[in-house]
């Protein structure tokens, strides 16, 4: 899947290690290392900015924490968030 895509970046447990990856939904590999939370998060908003899509961060367990999106909302969409 190329950077043009528009599938949704996932910051999602990597094991049971405690640390978390990026990936883009339906690719097969992270786009970064096992690392933080934040530092995936960060990583994560870098690449939906790119893509204008949106970030999708998980818990531990698995479960979705919060989301936000980076583009291609429409103009009438108010971020209630930020």
């Amino acid at each position: 899947m190329g950077r043009n895509r528009r599938g949704n970046v996932h910051v999602v447990p990597a094991g049971a290690s405690g640390r978390f990856v990026a990936r883009v939904a339906g690719e097969r590999a992270p786009f970064t290392a096992p690392t933080t939370q934040g530092l995936a998060i960060r990583a994560a908003i870098k690449e939906a900015r790119v893509r204008k899509c949106e970030v999708v961060i998980h818990r531990g367990d698995g479960r979705i924490r919060d989301s936000d999106s980076y583009g291609g909302d429409s103009p009438r969409v108010r971020d209630m968030k930020h």
